[in-house]
């Protein structure tokens, strides 16, 4: 009769035996899947003067993090458990640093300024178009800014929420909800901030909310969702940061 025990089961066995460095390396070196799927999601949303080995190592404290405190009694699969803390280590490490650069900051403020009074002039919502066309920039440069503040913002929205315990903490992009089943990112949604996040969510287009839901919800990259939408991946590239611009200006809107 042939055996079920792997070579990862081996692996796990040595650790809970005798908790070395050694043993602790080989079980790192088995997970680091785990940590390099979460770097790159995470990464998409950062500014790109964010450096990836800076975030892979709070990942990498994660998994460590995860693989010392995992109790092999509990009813629950290691690699659900270890990404929890993954994630949960690289937001934190991220809301300890001031990552976001004084001269976006600078230029957050400009394009607020300029959405503000061009509203104001023409009385609707303005377009990243008009915006940059104002500021004498790319549209692009507008949409991946504001990208990049939005996800400060969320950062920030997260940190007040004590709704959840460390085995339960999400980050930006697990904020979606699941309209299927209550999970712990409905939970925190029914906090008021979030509650504006998805309603300011429910007003973008049918494509918008599909590029948000299957990246955020259901973890697709931008290429499978080009796949499942039938568009290149540049496209679902520049819906996701137009999704985000818009998304944005909504719950400014909503705050005023």
């Amino acid at each position: 009769m042939l055996s079920n025990y792997t070579s990862n089961d081996e692996v796990w066995d040595n650790w809970i035996n005798e908790q070395t460095d050694m043993n602790a390396n080989d079980l790192i070196e088995n997970y680091m899947y785990l940590v390099h799927y979460h770097v790159q999601r995470i990464v998409v949303n950062l500014p790109k003067s964010v450096e990836r080995e800076d975030i892979k190592s709070l990942g990498l404290y994660g998994l460590y993090d995860a693989i010392r405190k995992f109790d092999h009694q509990r009813d629950l699969k290691f690699d659900t458990y270890a990404s929890f803390r993954i994630k949960g280590a690289i937001l934190d490490g991220l809301r300890k640093e001031d990552w976001l650069p004084r001269s976006t900051r600078d230029k957050v403020k400009k394009i607020e300024k300029v959405t503000e009074e061009l509203e104001q002039q023409l009385q609707r919502e303005v377009s990243s178009e008009e915006v940059a066309h104002q500021l004498g920039i790319e549209k692009d440069e507008v949409e991946e800014t504001v990208k990049d503040s939005f996800f400060a913002n969320l950062l920030s929205m997260e940190e007040k929420s004590n709704d959840t315990n460390d085995d339960q903490r999400e980050g930006i992009g697990y904020l979606i909800p699941d309209h299927h089943a209550l999970t712990p990112e409905e939970k925190m949604i029914q906090h008021e901030d979030y509650g504006e996040l998805s309603a300011s969510i429910s007003k973008l287009n049918t494509n918008e909310q599909m590029v948000l839901s299957l990246f955020y919800d259901k973890e697709l990259t931008f290429t499978e969702i080009g796949k499942v939408l039938e568009l290149t991946t540049s496209r679902i590239s520049q819906i996701h940061k137009q999704a985000i611009y818009k998304t944005r200006q909504l719950m400014m809107q909503e705050k005023k």
